[in-house]
């Protein structure tokens, strides 16, 4: 490679004075030289290329270049002048210094030789695609040379990267401009200096001036990359870490179609995906959710009229379909795991990282355009859990994606027109279509933010969480429901589901110290239904999961009843069957969903506990809460008392049910063979005789899943009498026993716990339930076999868990708000300090 220099003098021109880098001559060293968004493409050409992540070429030209230019024309006491007056927190000063700074800059013309090194670089660029030349045959010498300067069409896109930019703590995300389809010398000179130019963007200046950096210490390298024709397929951002959350065992991948701008700037709602990193790393396949995203328009290539790239509607049959396959989300995993694992050795810590990504619409390639650190998640502390609890309600006005898993109100302020930010006062909530980095002078001073547009990963989330605030993004209809000058309540504390509450909602927020916390005999276990609040659970410490349930995951995620699904033709009730095929849209093969669907839940809550034991119960539904599921009454009986009629094991081995349970079961294996969770245990509830138990064992061995193999332990829930009196028995059939408090209180007792007329009896504190968790912990113990509790027990009475803990129970699982102060009251019990 052939770089040009100021020094004429110096055969052998060093890095440092050089005017052009080549991508493949520069690393993650070389952030002085060339910005950290260069140097990171260089690195991975470099290192990663070998291991097969594909990475664009080109060239950047260089911080020395820039400060050449810079001091050449005289401009950096200028400049200096210019801003000694400066006050970001007033708009309107910002916005004109700004505005000054950059025609500063746009008014001065490059060296000539500045200029001459990137047409030479870009020529080369064009050689080495092969674009342009042909053209130019027809002439020779100079005039050749002089008809490639400017003929040469290769398509790059030209990025700014700055000397500060990318570091572990800041992220400088979109501070400066990108310019995408750019063709020709002409066209490369003007995106060049127009990056330049950018280093003074208002949103540029305000940031440096937040983080405390100097102005005039930063550089602006300029990074020139051969174009991924994505604008003819797909594009997206991926995180190596969950952004919510900080789980970093998981990836998040967002995908749309068309160039990735639309992505960033959330612009667009674009799919989203969950891969876990553990076991795809050892060959498996474990894409853990899948969600599709409006996608409704795309950002293309534009012919004429001078613009470089227009936005065109997404046909609607291509919205209904994810914007990319299995195989290439998984792709995109491995990458992931590759580039963070290599960032995390350079770097001597854990690096998780913010990629960017381009599917070639001609090649059908994956490529990654950028990739940079996370700069949220890996910054906070892992010895405080900081959680946010609403202790009210209100009504609902508008709902989209959580980001923050914060709490923040105040008065709307709705802004369509960015040019009318300085009617923002601090302590306000934004609410508006979607944010660029236009907006951040005001960003950082509101309460929260609520977008129409944009998904987990675009500009108005990334910045939001970098400065701690709330934010939901894709609400649809924010802007509309919500005025400015109400007060709002903007809650990201109830899962993945952001909702804005009309009124100020009171709410609470709780911190615990999580270090030095005992280690207890007894395993602590936690009880999770929803799979959206899995990875944020992660975080409190515990032994794995007692209790996940698959009653949750079908009414909540699934909705429809399996048999209904299974005879879709036959359903009799056409509006209950226009729901269903509305829900199971992307399904040719209806029970497909249902499989997809608990397979994913099942397996978010496995991944994020992995690689401790997970217990899940395969369902319990009663035959009127079956009924209630779309599709359900036209297979459902009517029972006098369901509470202790047809449900649990029975079902299992059912002519009318079976086909209903091999669903289940395969959901089941394809989240322990396909996505290589072992960890999942699958419990067998209101199980009445050890004949049952065996049946059902048949039942699931027809579907693969038999005892014993690949590490599969089964457990049985303790919930009836005779699982007592025949534990003996049943510790022949199953691995090991959990005791459902609630049921075992009510079959001991004789009453219906539904019913309010008896309730005043239910107590699980009861002498006679007591002796029945007193003996099935004995037999459990006998028979080598483990026996935990997951009922509501140990976590409302803390003298009921100490007295678990002195009959040697293995295993208590409680609720998460219980967990901490039960294992503290535990771990005194059994004298741990």
């Amino acid at each position: 490679m052939v770089q040009t220099t100021i020094d004429r003098a110096s055969s052998q021109p060093s890095k440092e004075n050089a005017l052009i880098l080549w991508f493949e001559e520069v690393g993650i060293a070389d952030i002085p030289l060339v910005g950290g968004k260069n140097a990171s493409l260089g690195e991975m050409i470099q290192q990663l290329t070998p291991k097969g992540v594909n990475v664009p070429t080109g060239f950047a030209t260089t911080a020395y270049a820039f400060r050449y230019f810079i001091e050449k024309a005289g401009l950096q006491a200028k400049l200096r002048d210019l801003f000694a007056d400066l006050d970001v927190e007033d708009v309107n000063n910002l916005r004109e210094h700004g505005r000054q700074a950059r025609a500063l800059i746009l008014n001065t013309p490059f060296p000539s030789e500045l200029e001459l090194a990137i047409t030479q670089a870009y020529i080369r660029l064009c050689e080495r695609y092969g674009d342009g030349a042909a053209a130019c045959d027809r002439y020779e010498g100079a005039e050749k040379e002089e008809c490639k300067r400017y003929l040469s069409d290769t398509d790059v896109a030209v990025r700014s990267s700055a000397t500060a930019e990318d570091l572990p703590d800041a992220s400088f995300a979109g501070q400066q401009e990108t310019y995408l389809n750019v063709h020709g010398v002409v066209g490369v000179l003007d995106a060049c200096h127009r990056c330049f130019a950018s280093l003074f963007t208002d949103r540029a200046i305000s940031y440096r001036t937040i983080k405390g950096f100097d102005h005039f210490e930063v550089a602006l390298s300029v990074g020139v990359q051969k174009m991924v024709r994505s604008d003819l397929a797909s594009s997206g951002v991926m995180f190596s870490i969950d952004t919510e959350t900080g789980f970093k065992n998981a990836a998040l991948i967002t995908a749309a179609y068309g160039l990735g701008e639309n992505v960033v700037q959330g612009a667009v709602n674009p799919d989203e995906y969950f891969v876990f990193k553990p076991t795809l790393k050892q060959g498996f396949r474990p894409i853990l959710e899948k969600r599709l995203g409006s996608k409704e328009i795309k950002m293309v290539y534009d012919v004429g009229g001078g613009k470089l790239t227009k936005n065109v509607p997404v046909p609607e049959p291509e919205r209904k379909k994810y914007a990319i396959t299995d195989d290439e989300i998984i792709t995109l995993g491995k990458w992931a795991c590759i580039i963070e694992d290599h960032y995390s050795e350079v770097r001597g810590s854990y690096t998780p990282m913010d990629i960017e990504w381009a599917k070639d619409g001609l090649t059908g390639e994956l490529f990654i355009v950028q990739a940079r650190p996370e700069t949220v998640q890996s910054q906070k502390s892992g010895s405080v859990l900081r959680s946010f609890k609403l202790k009210g309600t209100g009504e609902v006005v508008a709902k989209g994606r959580a980001v923050g898993e914060m709490i923040g109100q105040g008065k709307a302020r709705v802004i369509l027109d960015v040019h009318k930010i300085d009617e923002f006062q601090p302590g306000e909530v934004l609410i508006t279509n979607k944010t660029d980095p236009d907006w951040e002078p005001i960003m950082k001073k509101s309460s929260a933010i609520v977008t129409n547009q944009g998904g987990r990963t675009c500009h108005a989330a990334i910045i939001a969480r970098e400065m701690g605030i709330p934010a939901i993004v894709g609400c649809g209809d924010a802007t509309a429901v919500v005025k400015t000058g109400e007060e709002v309540t903007v809650s990201c504390a109830e899962g993945e589901e952001g909702r804005v509450y009309r009124g100020l909602v009171p709410f609470e927020v709780q911190e615990t110290q999580l270090d030095n916390l005992p280690r207890t005999r007894t395993k602590i276990l936690m009880n999770v239904g929803n799979p959206e609040e899995a990875f944020g659970l992660a975080s409190i410490p515990c032994d794995g999961v007692g209790l996940a349930r698959f009653e949750f995951i079908i009414a909540n995620h699934i909705k429809a009843h399996p048999l209904a699904l299974m005879h879709f033709d036959e359903l009799e009730d056409e509006s209950v069957k226009q729901e269903i095929a509305q829900l199971t849209a992307l399904y040719d093969h209806k029970p497909d969903f249902f499989v997809d669907k608990l397979a994913h839940g099942i397996g978010t809550i496995a991944a994020a506990f992995y690689p401790n034991p997970v217990v899940v119960r395969m369902s319990d539904f009663k035959s009127n809460e079956y009924a209630n599921l779309l599709g359900g009454k036209q297979f459902e009986p009517e029972e006098e008392n369901p509470m202790i009629g047809w449900r649990g094991a029975s079902r299992y081995y059912d002519p009318k049910y079976a086909e209903a349970y091999g669903l289940e079961c395969k959901a089941l294996k394809r989240v322990r063979d396909e996505m290589g969770l072992t960890n999942v245990i699958p419990m067998i509830p209101f199980c009445r005789t050890p004949e049952e138990g065996r049946k059902v064992l048949a039942e699931m061995e027809k579907h693969g899943l038999k005892r014993g193999e690949n590490g599969l332990q089964v457990y049985v829930m303790c919930e009836i009498p005779s699982n007592v009196i025949l534990a003996d028995q049943y510790s022949e059939i199953f691995d090991g026993f959990s005791i459902g408090s609630n049921d075992l209180t009510q079959l001991t007792l004789g009453l219906d716990r539904d019913s309010s007329l008896v309730a005043h009896i239910f107590d699980e504190r009861n002498d006679a339930v007591k002796e029945m968790v007193r003996q099935v912990i004995a037999k459990a113990k006998k028979n080598g076999r483990k026996v935990g509790i997951c009922g509501q027990a140990p976590s409302d009475y803390p003298e009921f868990a100490r007295f678990l803990v002195e009959l040697g129970i293995d295993s208590i699982s409680l609720n998460p708000d219980s967990v901490l102060k039960t294992l503290l009251d535990i771990a005194k019990t059994e004298g741990v300090s």
